[in-house]
């Protein structure tokens, strides 16, 4: 054997070992580089410890396949890159990318069928060369795991927001996304969530999209304070065992000893969420022969509970010029009734401005007279997480709202220095009990002044809740307007809210997440759309021709001779 094929043999011998080297090593040793600048790659240590939950195999259909343009074709790369990090740190994750309408004969029968699963698609223009077009898409996928499926949204709905940008605040929000739908499948049900009843509040009818979300992940039950007149103890010991109570918009008047039970359940740890409306006025007491009706204060006797947690929720109403739409009947055509859509000044749109992971890159708010809320001075750590826009001024109660108030005239003078006002507020903290130094209404052998460190969130709107209903008095998607047809970020806000009260592993922490992605310019394209040809194409193709040239010229040389 020659001494060449020797040295060949030995080499291929070492390259062959030091791969297996390599792969054994890797079993043992694992680990990925994440060279983006702002790591959007690297997973958070809460989606590292519900991947570990993980046992068995989880299937991810992903419904991004098919001609997209440019920026669903970044929000699918984005996706399955995501989905790839998954899977290399669990290989009990698998997934695919599917094309729902594949076969277009059937697609009305499809399209159909995805949406009676909340599965909603869109339709989306596509500019190519000045030329428009429409392409259907699902930006969708369903995670199953033990037979149990939950759905995952991939398109943030950002009102005004171009399609890049909604591309760009969807991969913000994808870790989450996936993540909470990963610990929904995975992890047992643990902690439980009373819906407070027996002062009036909302009927569960029309905040059942609510409840049906915090249901996927969290026990919800009703818990009536009625029994607190005959068994105030017994009532507070068994609120006790729920780790948040919901208190969504009484109409009735607390009892001491109701607000006795509540403030205990505070002071012990509990978490609440607060849907308060402190002005007695409704959308529905307009439509009637004089489009008016009068607004007036709701004495709920909460005001000394909240005074002693930090808050005053104000009695008025916000009017703002920043306002949701509504359709109003303003003349007849033959049979069709004319309808004509105006701003309702006291339907605030707000969007989130701040920062924290409950109002994070979430869309447009629509409220319903809402109220100012006054913060206090306490050792109880405030957060505003709403405000009413510059443009709006609190109106004092009792006064009469009218219909006719949508053609006033805008004028910006009236809200000088007037707006900006609260509407929803988070309080952290050891909180004291109203009844400190007081004398109490029932007597408890476990009161306690001060205890273990908890949160609340106060919404001075309860409609923030209110979900509408169909012809059929079935309830619609939460943030759904059926007279406008427009969705807003009710339903995210709630879910937040919910999640950041309950959440003990950091999943609400994944969206404040901040991922960048750079996007084409499209008209700075179009405008050079040849130059960017020949630089792209052309140049490649001359440089290969060039080299082919050479190569042939000097092959041809070398042999000539």
């Amino acid at each position: 054997m020659k001494a060449t094929t020797q040295n060949n043999l030995k080499k291929l011998g070492l390259i062959v070992v030091g791969l297996l080297a390599a792969n054994i090593i890797g079993n043992f040793f694992f680990f990925r580089l994440d060279l983006t600048q702002d790591k959007r790659y690297t997973l958070s240590k809460t989606s590292l410890s519900i991947l570990e939950e993980v046992k068995e195999p989880l299937i991810v259909d992903v419904f991004l396949k098919g001609d997209f343009p440019g920026e669903f074709k970044k929000l699918q790369t984005e996706t399955q890159q995501l989905l790839e990090e998954f899977k290399a740190y669990n290989r009990d994750i698998t997934f695919q990318f599917v094309n729902p309408i594949e076969d277009e004969t059937e697609q009305e029968a499809i399209m159909q069928s995805f949406m009676e699963r909340g599965l909603t698609p869109i339709n989306v223009s596509v500019n190519e060369k000045g030329k428009q077009s429409q392409a259907m898409v699902f930006p969708w996928a369903i995670v199953t795991y033990k037979g149990k499926s939950t759905k995952v949204p991939l398109l943030k709905n950002l009102m005004g927001a171009s399609t890049a940008e909604k591309v760009n605040s969807s991969v913000q929000h994808l870790e989450y996304a996936f993540a909470n739908a990963f610990n929904t499948v995975v992890k047992d049900k643990q902690k439980k969530v009373a819906v407070i009843k027996g002062n009036g509040e909302m009927h569960d009818l029309l905040m059942a999209d609510f409840i049906k979300q915090v249901r996927e992940n969290y026990y919800i039950g009703t818990f009536t304070l009625d029994s607190v007149a005959k068994k105030p103890q017994e009532s507070l010991a068994y609120l006790k065992k729920y780790d948040l109570a919901i208190i969504a918009k009484p109409t009735e008047q607390f009892s001491d000893e109701e607000k006795q039970v509540l403030d205990q359940y505070i002071v012990n740890g509990g978490k609440t969420l607060w849907l308060v409306d402190q002005v007695n006025m409704e959308m529905d007491s307009l439509y009637n022969d004089t489009g008016a009706s009068l607004a007036f204060p709701n004495d709920l006797g909460l005001n000394d509970m909240f005074f002693k947690y930090g808050i005053r929720i104000r009695p008025d109403l916000i009017k703002d010029e920043y306002a949701t739409p509504i359709k109003l009947a303003t003349g007849q055509q033959g049979s069709s009734t004319q309808y004509t859509q105006y701003f309702w000044k006291y339907s605030p749109l707000i969007y989130p401005t701040l920062n924290h992971p409950i109002v994070k890159n979430i869309d447009g708010i629509k409220f319903e007279f809402a109220n100012p809320i006054e913060i206090l001075k306490n050792d109880i750590s405030k957060t505003v997480l709403l405000s009413s826009s510059k443009l709006s001024r609190p109106v004092g109660t009792p006064v009469e709202v009218s219909l006719t108030s949508v053609t006033e005239e805008p004028n910006p003078g009236e809200y000088a220095n007037k707006g900006m006002m609260p509407v929803a507020v988070l309080l952290e903290g050891k909180f004291h009990s109203m009844y400190e130094n007081r004398v109490l209404p029932f007597d408890d052998k476990t009161f306690a002044t001060t205890g273990k460190t908890s949160k609340m969130i106060v919404v001075s709107d309860a409609d923030v809740a209110k979900n509408q209903l169909d012809k059929n008095f079935q309830p619609l998607e939460l943030g759904y307007d059926k007279w406008t047809s427009v969705l807003y970020g009710n339903k995210d806000f709630m879910m937040n809210c919910v999640n950041y009260l309950l959440d003990d592993n950091g999943l609400i922490n994944i969206r404040s997440k901040d991922v960048s992605l750079p996007m084409l310019d499209v008209e700075k394209v179009q405008e050079n759309y040849t130059s960017s040809q020949i630089l792209t194409v052309g140049l490649p193709i001359v440089i290969l021709a060039l080299f082919g040239v050479l190569f042939t010229y000097l092959r041809k040389r070398k042999y000539s001779n």
